[in-house]
């Protein structure tokens, strides 16, 4: 996948999961992303790597 970043809705989308869910997993630091002000953004490869140690 490339490197574009993804909001955490689109990857609750993507995983099929809740928004908040992708949230809690942040703050969790199970899943990498960047913060802007307030709002996060995810890289396609951290999402990569984070199903990669989830599935593996």
């Amino acid at each position: 996948m490339s490197g574009s970043l993804m909001t955490p809705e689109q990857v609750a989308k993507t995983l099929q999961l809740h928004h908040l869910t992708v949230l809690k997993l942040i703050k969790q630091r199970k899943l990498r992303a960047i913060k802007f002000g307030r709002v996060y953004r995810i890289r396609e490869s951290d999402l990569d790597s984070f199903l990669d140690k989830s599935y593996s």
